[in-house]
């Protein structure tokens, strides 16, 4: 998220955002989709049933929280937990840079051309 704040006379304060700044700067108004790219293999990944196969072989493991809208991963050396949509449709960048950060050099987040 981006923008500027407004500040107003009566003391509020607003975020205005800028909507074309998430979106690479597309100024036509076109969101970007991004994708999720396994850097050792280059593949996208393209499902939950892909993204889980890549998870498993770096050590994480599907989490059962109780939470039947989220699908979760953890490792056992460390705290960090992955949560995701049920939904894969709702997989978007925010949960594909969360995987980034916590695998890092293993996954990259980019613009689809």
């Amino acid at each position: 998220m981006s923008g500027i704040w407004l500040f107003k006379t009566n003391g509020v304060i607003q975020l205005v955002e800028n909507t074309s700044a998430e979106h690479g700067g597309d100024h036509r108004g076109k969101a970007r989709r991004k994708v999720l790219i396994h850097l050792p293999t280059g593949q996208i990944v393209s499902s939950y049933t892909c993204l889980e196969q890549i998870l498993r072989g770096l050590g994480w493991e599907r989490y059962y929280g109780g939470d039947p809208e989220l699908f979760q991963f953890h490792k056992q050396s460390s705290i960090d937990l992955i949560s995701l949509p049920r939904d894969f449709s709702r997989f978007n960048s925010i949960y594909m840079y969360d995987i980034v950060v916590k695998n890092p050099n293993i996954f990259h987040v980019r613009d689809v051309v």
